[in-house]
């Protein structure tokens, strides 16, 4: 069954330059961190650095669209970075990328390389479709504060991945909760590689490209499929 992704009128208005590609992947493999997905990462914080050449990733054009989208639903990019640039921030940083399992340092690896928001979800643990919305602040988001499981509520207007159950990822691609991220244990995943204009759809198609092949490496006879591109252009 294909897990169904919306986005919402409301979104499209506030970022008419958006595009997604999903990856949907079933009979995957995973398992901890490995000296081969560690070795991806190190490669990937390489190519950031010839990418940016010396610039902070804040300045790359792709990155300074997402700050100007984040402002423009009352989130604070530079306290609140999406995903992308948390990341490559730490890249370039003395502390690294972090190892967190193989599927998440695939991905993790991709989204450096390209300087794309990346994002994976544990199908299973998905309660009815995806959908990008604005949020009425009323929405549970469920976390992890202090070791003990706690709700958190989204602000107004924030734009959010939800599914029936609650929120997701906060600040589009700020934060992911606990109850649908990938563990070791994840067998089927959906892969969501987000962009913005100036970003053109062909990049953030060649991700997608490049982390599907790294899938069917890692999970051999995995059943894996890349959807076309979806612009709210």
């Amino acid at each position: 069954m294909t897990l169904t992704l919306t986005v919402s009128d409301d979104v499209r208005a506030l970022a008419p330059g958006f595009t997604h590609v999903a990856i949907e992947a079933h009979g995957l493999v995973n398992g901890p961190s490995s000296e081969a997905g560690s070795a991806l990462l190190d490669d990937a914080a390489r190519r950031l650095a010839v990418r940016l050449g010396g610039r902070a990733p804040h300045e790359d054009p792709h990155m300074a669209a997402w700050r100007e989208t984040y402002t423009a639903f009352g989130s604070k990019p530079s306290r609140t970075r999406n995903s992308a640039e948390a990341l490559a921030k730490r890249a370039l940083s003395g502390a690294g990328l972090p190892r967190i399992n193989l599927l998440v340092d695939l991905y993790n690896a991709v989204s450096v390389a390209h300087l794309i928001p990346v994002g994976g979800e544990d199908i299973d643990r998905i309660e009815g479709g995806m959908r990008l919305i604005r949020a009425t602040g009323e929405e549970d988001f469920v976390t992890v504060a202090g070791g003990e499981e706690t709700v958190e509520h989204p602000d107004a207007g924030e734009v959010v991945w939800r599914d029936d159950a609650g929120v997701t990822c906060r600040r589009w691609n700020w934060r992911q909760g606990p109850r649908t991220r990938l563990t070791e244990r994840t067998t089927s995943g959906i892969f969501l590689l987000e962009s913005l204009a100036p970003m053109p759809v062909a990049e953030v198609t060649a991700a997608a490209a490049e982390l599907a092949e790294l899938l069917a490496k890692f999970s051999p006879g995995a059943a894996i499929s890349v959807r076309a591109p979806e612009s709210t252009a």
